[in-house]
C-alpha cells in the first residue's frame, strides 16, 4: 500500500518513495533548551513520532536525527535581541551550559513519558561549531554573504526562488512586516554568524574567520542535517511556525552550498491552541506536561488526544477534551486487558488500518476504525493480537499496561451490574441501556467483555483550576 504524505514545499499530497533503497532519512528540528517544552511543542514531536512509526510499520528502515538548539536562537526573528539560552541563564542564576543540560534532560523525560521514540542521533549545536563555520565559509565563497557591524549575513537577493516554501511575496514585503531591517540590505536577509558584543562577555562564544561570536540559528540545522544525512535526504519535519523563516532559510543555505532544497519532503505539524491563541513558551504562559501529570492525567491521554486530530489541523486544547481522551484511553486499555492472548491478527482490519494511516498519517480515522473493530463480534483473542500490531503506530503501550489495584465495587453498583447482565441475557436492551445510564450517574462505566462485565470508575473531570 502506497504511503502518501503532504509535502509543504510542493503543497501537494505525494506518494512517498525513499531516495535510496528501503532506507528513510529524517531530520526533525528539536527544542531550543532555554526552558521547559510546553504541550504545544510536544504535539509536533508526537506527529513526528507517528510518522516514524508509520514508516517502520510499512517496512522501511528509518534513520532519525534531531538537533538540540543550545546556542544562537535569539528572542527575535530579526536576528536581534538576546540569545534565549543566555536569557535563561540570567533568569535562573545558572550558567548557560547548565541551563542547556537541565532543559535537554527535561525534554527527553517528556518524550519518554509520551512514548515518543528517541532519535537515532541527537546533535547539539554547540558540538558542531566547526561544521557551521565551514558551511558559512562555503556560502561566503559563493558570494552570498556581507558583513555588518554585528555579524555576517546571508544576502537573499541573490536567490531568485528565495521564500518558495512559504510562498513569500518578497516584492510586497517592506521592513517591519517580517523583521526589523537594521543594517540589512533586504528585509529577508538573516544572520549566519553574530559577533559578540565588545561591551559584554558571552558565556558561549567561539573564534571564527570573521571574529569572535556565535552561529546564527538557521545555520546549525543545515550543517548538522548535511553532516548526518547528506545534502539531500528524505524528510525534514518541524512545526508550521518554522515555514516562513527558519525552514525557508535552511533551504536557502542548502541551495547555495549544494544546489538542493535539503529534503525531498517537508512535513509540518500544526498548533495546539488554548482560547484561540497559539501556545508559546516565550510568553511565559504555557502548559507543561508535568502540569497535566500533577493533575492526575496519564501522559498517554495527551498522546491519545493528539491522535484524535489531523496533524495538519490546529487542535484546540481544553481540559474537557483531555478528560474525554483520558476516559477513552482507559476504556481501550481495559478492553485490551480483558481479551485473552493467543490470537492471530485480522488481515482485513490491518489492511483498513494501514490504508487510513498511509493516507497522510490519518490517525483520527485509524482510531475511529479501531473502535469499530473493538465493537465487532470478532473474538477477543483476534482483537488483542490485531490491536497489539497496530499499537506499533499508535504508541499507546497497550501491552505494557496493567490495571490499577482492583477497585472495590459498592454493593449498589454491583446490583446494577448484575441486573444489566440479566437484562442483556433476556435481550431487554432498553432496560440494559437504562441501567448503564444509572451506572454513569454513580460514576462507573461497564464494558461487555467475553469474560463478563468489566466495571471501571470514571476518570474525574479535569479542571483548569484543580489543585
Amino acid at each position: 500500500m502506497t504511503l502518501q504524505l503532504f509535502d509543504s514545499y510542493s503543497r501537494t499530497l505525494r506518494d512517498f518513495k525513499p531516495l535510496e533503497g528501503n532506507r528513510v532519512r529524517i531530520y526533525a528540528c528539536g527544542p531550543t533548551v532555554y526552558d521547559y517544552a510546553h504541550i504545544g511543542n510536544l504535539r509536533t514531536y508526537l506527529f513526528e513520532d507517528v510518522l516514524r512509526r508509520t514508516l517502520e510499520f510499512c517496512g522501511y528502515e528509518v534513520y532519525h536525527v534531531v538537533n538540540i538548539t543550545d546556542v544562537g536562537h535569539l528572542t527575535s526573528d530579526a536576528d536581534t535581541g538576546e540569545d534565549k539560552i543566555e536569557k535563561g541563564s540570567r533568569r535562573t542564576g545558572k550558567s548557560a551550559w547548565e541551563i542547556a543540560e537541565i532543559y535537554t534532560e527535561a525534554f527527553r523525560s517528556d518524550i519518554c513519558a509520551l512514548n515518543i521514540l528517541e532519535p537515532h542521533k541527537w546533535c547539539r549545536a554547540t558540538d558542531h561549531i566547526d561544521e557551521q563555520v565551514e558551511y558559512i565559509r562555503i556560502i561566503e565563497e559563493k558570494g552570498f554573504t556581507y558583513r555588518t557591524s554585528d555579524g555576517i549575513y546571508f544576502d537573499t537577493s541573490g536567490l531568485e526562488n528565495y521564500g518558495y516554501l512559504a510562498r513569500l511575496d518578497r516584492e510586497g514585503l517592506s521592513p517591519g512586516e517580517r523583521v526589523d531591517i537594521g543594517e540589512k540590505r533586504n528585509p529577508t536577509d538573516f544572520a549566519l554568524w553574530k559577533f559578540s558584543s565588545p561591551d559584554e562577555k558571552r558565556q558561549m562564544e567561539w573564534d571564527s574567520p570573521w571574529g569572535v561570536g556565535f552561529p546564527g540559528w538557521h545555520i546549525e540545522c543545515s550543517a548538522m542535517a548535511t553532516k548526518y544525512l547528506g545534502p539531500m535526504f528524505d524528510i525534514h519535519c518541524g512545526g508550521k511556525d518554522h515555514i516562513p523563516v527558519h525552514h525557508t532559510n535552511e533551504i536557502a543555505q542548502s541551495e547555495v552550498c549544494h544546489g538542493t532544497n535539503l529534503a525531498n519532503f517537508w512535513l509540518h505539524g500544526y498548533f495546539l491552541e488554548t482560547d484561540q491563541e497559539k501556545m508559546a513558551k516565550s510568553s511565559g504562559e504555557f502548559l507543561r506536561l508535568q502540569v497535566l501529570i500533577d493533575k492526575g492525567v496519564d501522559p498517554l491521554a495527551f498522546r491519545f488526544l493528539c491522535l484524535m486530530a489531523n496533524y495538519r489541523a490546529d487542535l484546540k486544547f481544553s481540559w474537557e477534551s483531555l478528560a474525554s481522551a483520558s476516559r477513552a484511553l482507559d476504556r481501550l486499555r481495559n478492553l485490551y486487558f480483558s481479551w485473552r492472548d493467543g490470537g492471530e491478527c485480522d488481515p482485513m482490519f490491518i489492511e483498513g488500518f494501514t490504508r487510513k494511516i498511509c493516507n497522510d498519517l490519518n490517525t483520527a480515522e485509524a482510531l475511529a476504525l479501531t473502535w469499530e473493530f473493538c465493537r465487532s463480534d470478532i473474538s477477543g483473542e483476534t482483537k488483542k493480537a490485531t490491536l497489539q500490531n497496530c499499537d506499533a503506530v499508535l504508541g499507546l503501550s497497550l501491552q505494557e499496561w496493567t490495571p490499577p489495584t482492583q477497585i472495590k465495587i459498592p454493593e449498589e453498583v454491583q446490583r446494577l451490574v448484575d441486573s444489566r447482565r440479566k437484562a442483556r441475557e433476556q435481550r431487554d436492551w432498553l432496560a440494559a441501556d437504562r441501567i448503564r445510564d444509572d451506572l454513569l450517574e454513580l460514576g462507573y462505566t461497564v464494558e461487555d467483555a467475553a469474560e463478563g462485565p468489566l466495571v471501571s470508575r470514571i476518570t474525574p473531570s479535569i479542571s483548569e483550576n484543580q489543585d
